[in-house]
């Protein structure tokens, strides 16, 4: 594969209601079937009117970029001085919800396209119909990486071509079955694009030729299957926010053992995320449920009647009622570390005779 990249120059200023498919038909006539042209989402966003008017400076500009902020976000993710992460209507996490400042009128702000996989088919279908070009289109933006410095262009909408290049079920040389592999091919082709962009150029449209042979029949999913789903995110919250979140879930934590039995392996997780955080000398043991029937032989005064099992806590030797504190405080965290792995608990007396001085039933 030969690729080439090449800038599309002459589009100049991109205002509401412009054409873009005939302003990069005249800029790039050029373009051929098969191109991959990528687009900065701001100017689809000022073609399409996504703009919204503020004050040029001052606190009151401040105040109305706040609100702008508060609207276009559907989930707050991390905050950190005057920085924002926050996920947008449209599933991307990123600073600011996308909103921009640069290249555009001081009493304006641009958002970004209300809908970016429909503002790519229509590009292209536009570019079809009227200039009988047959292109895949990649809608772009900046975005920062968790855990990395600096930026890069990232697909936001896409038409022509799958988002994804699947490499599960392939065979490598070495005869190893590709289990995971799913290439995100249009975030790499927008940052290839990005390479002949810039920032402060207006050159806000670059084609990546070769790597398609063809644009595709269909316009495909789009960038919406790029967006992870809540339920397999790892990190969906910053640092704070997760404690603060834990925190908060702690206060109604459940107050009773579940339905089913506790599953011993999500039991020992859960002591084993309290290990290094407990008072030194607590000693935490989970009673299984073999032992257990054992240990109901001796009343335990409220006990629930579906519990299938213990955790006994015990102070470090000899006891002191500053232990004893120290040791509710334990308890309530190995609660909240239950009840991340799903397993609820409830904080009771100790059996009769035991050595311990506080338990949980799960």
């Amino acid at each position: 594969m030969r690729l080439e990249i090449r800038p599309v120059l002459g589009i100049g200023d991109v205002t509401e209601g412009d054409d873009l498919a005939a302003l990069i038909a005249t800029a790039a006539p050029w373009l051929r079937d098969g191109d991959v042209l990528v687009v900065t989402s701001k100017i689809v966003s000022k073609a399409e009117g996504r703009l919204v008017d503020v004050p040029a400076d001052g606190p009151e500009r401040l105040v109305a970029r706040d609100e702008v902020l508060a609207a276009e976000t559907a989930r707050v993710v991390a905050t950190r001085g005057a920085t924002r992460i926050v996920q947008t209507y449209h599933g991307f996490v990123l600073a600011s919800a996308g909103i921009d400042a640069s290249n555009v009128d001081k009493t304006r702000l641009v958002l970004l396209p209300k809908d970016p996989d429909a503002s790519a088919r229509a590009l292209r279908a536009a570019l079809r119909e009227r200039h009988d070009l047959d292109v895949a289109v990649i809608v772009s933006d900046t975005m920062g990486r968790p855990w990395r410095n600096g930026l890069t262009d990232v697909a936001l909408g896409v038409a022509g071509m799958p988002a994804i290049r699947d490499h599960r079920g392939e065979v490598d040389p070495y005869g190893n079955e590709l289990q995971l592999t799913q290439m995100a091919v249009v975030d790499e082709l927008a940052g290839a694009g990005e390479l002949v962009k810039g920032k402060c150029d207006q050159v806000p449209v670059a084609v990546v030729r070769g790597y398609l042979t063809a644009a595709g029949p269909e316009d495909g999913h789009g960038a919406a299957v790029l967006v992870r789903d809540a339920e397999l995110d790892l990190f969906s919250l910053g640092t704070a926010e997760a404690r603060a979140a834990g925190l908060a879930a702690g206060a109604v934590l459940p107050d009773g053992p579940g339905d089913a039995p506790a599953d011993p392996a999500a039991v020992r997780r859960a002591i084993a995320a309290v290990a290094d955080v407990i008072a030194p000398g607590t000693v935490l043991t989970h009673v299984t449920d073999d032992e257990v029937r054992a240990a109901l032989v001796v009343t335990v005064p409220g006990w629930p009647e579906r519990a299938t099992g213990l955790i006994l806590g015990e102070p470090a030797a000899p006891v002191d009622p500053a232990d004893l504190v120290r040791l509710g405080a334990d308890l309530q965290r190995l609660r909240t570390a239950l009840a991340a792995e799903g397993v609820p608990s409830a904080l009771l007396p100790p059996p009769a005779g035991s050595t311990a001085s506080a338990c949980l039933a799960i």
